[in-house]
């Protein structure tokens, strides 16, 4: 699927770039981040931290994925009539069955900085999957740097019911595994965080969900949500944070599992940017992480 020339998949992406922001219908009602431009991706700059309880950072990812002792591969997972995703899959290292989770890219696609996080899950003791959402697009393979902003306007074009349809297969694949304990969770960033929020609504079998500064689903879909959600914002997000007091209303009415954190001082992609904020995101890391892996293992087992 990705044999033409990146040329000519540059001047596909440059022309849907100018019809992005009249093909709204297509974006998930909830989701408020698709406008936002994509961060610059430094070729070497220092990682916030070397501390290998968290992820690195954008600009850490790939000198910790390159280091890393575990198990990684690109695999493509079949998800349904002619449609197909291929994911980075990453094995941890122990003799039980793992869970599962789900790792739910950006705007910016299946970057080094997802494919890092994937990896933590898996020092963390879960087999991780982060899909490309975008496969069926044919984005060029490159760095960081070209493809984020090509990414940004493709994924404008997503319709939510397909990713939701995805994501279902790639939770399916995983379990399949078989050194996979029947057990998936979730986790999203940005738009992803979103997409993982919905998810929660969607699949009746999920396990768990994490969203990271991703907007609750609409009022609507809220009773459909089963899977316990564990919330993690930055507090200098008020668009997103707007959507908190809403969802946590009426999921409280419901007696659903909706636990959620905001971050004093930190902003929107923290975990992605862990030097911004004169030190708030590097705190909202180190406090969110953790969290993350607790609620990981309290619903889906260790």
């Amino acid at each position: 699927m990705r044999v033409q020339p990146a040329v000519i998949r540059l001047g596909l992406i440059l022309a849907l770039t100018g019809t992005a922001c009249t093909t709204n219908k297509m974006v998930p009602a909830s989701d408020a981040h698709t406008d936002h431009t994509a961060p610059s991706f430094p070729v070497a700059a220092a990682s916030a931290s070397n501390d290998l309880r968290l992820p690195a950072d954008a600009s850490g990812a790939p000198a910790r994925l390159a280091a890393s002792p575990r198990h990684g591969e690109f695999v493509t997972i079949r998800t349904g009539g002619t449609d197909s995703v291929r994911a980075w899959v990453v094995y941890p290292e122990r003799s039980t069955k793992a869970p599962v989770v789900v790792v739910v890219h950006e705007i910016f696609g299946l970057s080094s900085w997802i494919r890092g996080v994937a990896d933590q899950l898996a020092a963390d003791g879960f087999i991780a999957i982060a899909p490309d959402l975008l496969t069926m697009k044919n984005l060029p393979d490159g760095p960081d740097s070209v493809v984020g902003p090509l990414a940004t306007a493709a994924i404008r074009t997503l319709d939510a019911a397909w990713v939701q349809k995805q994501l279902d297969a790639v939770g399916q694949y995983g379990m399949s595994l078989p050194a996979a304990q029947q057990k998936y969770g979730i986790v999203g960033f940005c738009w992803g965080g979103g997409v993982s929020f919905a998810h929660a609504a969607h699949a009746s079998g999920l396990g768990a969900s994490v969203v990271y500064y991703g907007v609750a689903p609409k009022a609507e879909d809220l009773p459909s949500v089963r899977a316990p959600v564990l919330g993690l914002y930055g507090g200098n997000d008020a668009r997103v944070d707007a959507t908190i007091p809403p969802a946590d209303t009426a999921l409280r009415a419901l007696g659903r599992t909706y636990t959620y954190s905001i971050y004093p001082g930190a902003g929107h992609g923290f975990l992605r940017q862990q030097t911004g904020m004169d030190g708030a995101n590097m705190a909202a890391t180190r406090a969110a992480w953790p969290a993350t892996i607790a609620w990981f293992r309290k619903y889906l087992g260790s």
